[in-house]
């Protein structure tokens, strides 16, 4: 296995590096400074995103039949690092979640209507969707436990539920949202679920609130909704795929977006990385001593590096697994890496905070902002707890062995 860039992919990784460098990070620094929020800085971001897809850097992870970089999973994962370093990284190149998902499976499972009416306009970067299925009132860790419900009537689904952390909700053109279409007591609850494309127009499709994540409720893209489906009409014509196709539309989704949020905490880690370090090479703590030469700081940094190179090896051989022999074949890689990567990015961050001290806990650097919303990545698309199960069930088979009855 062989994970090295070729040389044009190497030469372009250094340019959205001094991009995210010279452009990005100036942006962070304004909206904090000024207490900008991210309306405020639409405009701005606009700005990139038009810039990026003149110059080509547009829908990394999308084919070029579609107008996109065409990217394999690993160069794709490699690219995500570099985004990762910014907030605003994934959002330049159009692709963001949740957007970049429901792109994937507009393409793979959306008719030509649907592509027409929604898939072109999200290529295009003139519109943003979200994605509806985790629900306050049950465990987000078995899905396929839910209330929401859409009941045919002639040609239309009838919906009615209560869902929230719609990422992305807040000024979204269209959500699209699982649903319990087989409503018999003895349906497979595998199958008894669809995904229907429902414009956020629809009467009945009522944004209540901003859910507040450590006291941050957000605006935009950068925020997740709190959503009612109220008697919400839509045509049958709006159900993506066939009929009680949610969950492995929802597994196509799922497999390369890990990877893509992997890479994302790769790069968030080597930035607190790259901060603590320079902080501990320049904070004095007496003339002529600095924070470098305690043990213990030392022993974050050399801890922290090991992590993050393991964590960032484990992303790309999943990834180059995903790239050989598809999605499924990969799920034990999968699994191992969502749950450890996302456990390296918080041991990061928190020794990266803890050596700026006081610092840390300020909005002067982004280590507070990572603190606060980053702790989700050990929840969000499955918990620690399920991804561990997954990988265990998949390693164990291999060691099965016939019992032989005792005599």
């Amino acid at each position: 296995m062989d994970f090295a860039p070729s040389e044009e992919l190497q030469e372009f990784l250094g340019h959205v590096s001094r991009y995210v460098h010279e452009e990005l990070y100036p942006l962070e620094e304004e909206m904090v400074q000024e207490h900008k929020s991210w309306l405020d800085m639409e405009p701005k971001l606009q700005q990139l995103r038009a810039e990026n897809r003149a110059r080509g850097w547009w829908l990394p992870q999308i084919g070029e039949n579609y107008g996109g970089l065409g990217l394999s999973v690993v160069d794709h994962g490699l690219l995500c690092a570099e985004l990762g370093k910014s907030p605003f990284g994934f959002y330049s190149f159009n692709c963001q979640a949740p957007d970049a998902g429901n792109i994937e499976i507009l393409i793979e499972h959306g008719n030509d209507a649907q592509k027409k009416v929604y898939l072109q306009r999200l290529l295009d970067g003139e519109i943003r969707s979200c994605f509806s299925m985790t629900e306050p009132e049950h465990a987000g860790s078995n899905p396929v436990h839910m209330s929401t419900r859409a009941v045919r009537d002639g040609d239309d689904w009838v919906i009615n539920g209560h869902k929230w952390f719609t990422s992305s909700a807040d000024g979204a053109e269209f959500a699209i949202v699982m649903a319990v279409t087989d409503n018999a007591p003895d349906a497979n609850p595998y199958t008894r679920a669809s995904m229907i494309i429902v414009p956020t127009s629809t009467p009945g499709f009522i944004l209540e609130r901003n859910v507040s994540v450590m006291g941050h409720a957000g605006e935009g893209h950068a925020s997740h909704g709190e959503v009612r489906y109220d008697n919400c009409r839509v045509p049958v014509a709006n159900t993506l795929g066939d009929v009680g196709m949610a969950f492995a539309i929802a597994q196509d989704r799922l497999g390369p977006g890990r990877i893509h949020h992997c890479m994302r905490w790769i790069g968030i880690c080597e930035r607190c990385f790259d901060i603590m370090c320079n902080h501990a090479m320049m904070r004095e703590l007496s003339p002529g001593r600095t924070l470098s030469t305690k043990q213990f700081v030392q022993g974050w940094i050399a801890e922290s590096r090991a992590e993050i190179n393991a964590a960032r090896l484990s992303v790309l051989h999943a990834a180059w697994k995903i790239d050989k022999v598809g999605k499924k074949a990969a799920r034990e890689e999968i699994s191992l890496i969502k749950f450890h990567v996302a456990g390296v990015m918080q041991r990061v961050i928190d020794r990266a905070l803890q050596c700026l001290g006081a610092a840390g806990m300020t909005d002067d650097f982004p280590i507070s902002k990572y603190y606060r919303h980053e702790r989700a990545a050990r929840i969000y698309d499955g918990p620690d707890e399920v991804h561990k199960v997954s990988a265990a069930k998949q390693i164990l088979k291999r060691y099965a062995v016939e019992t032989v009855p005792m005599s």
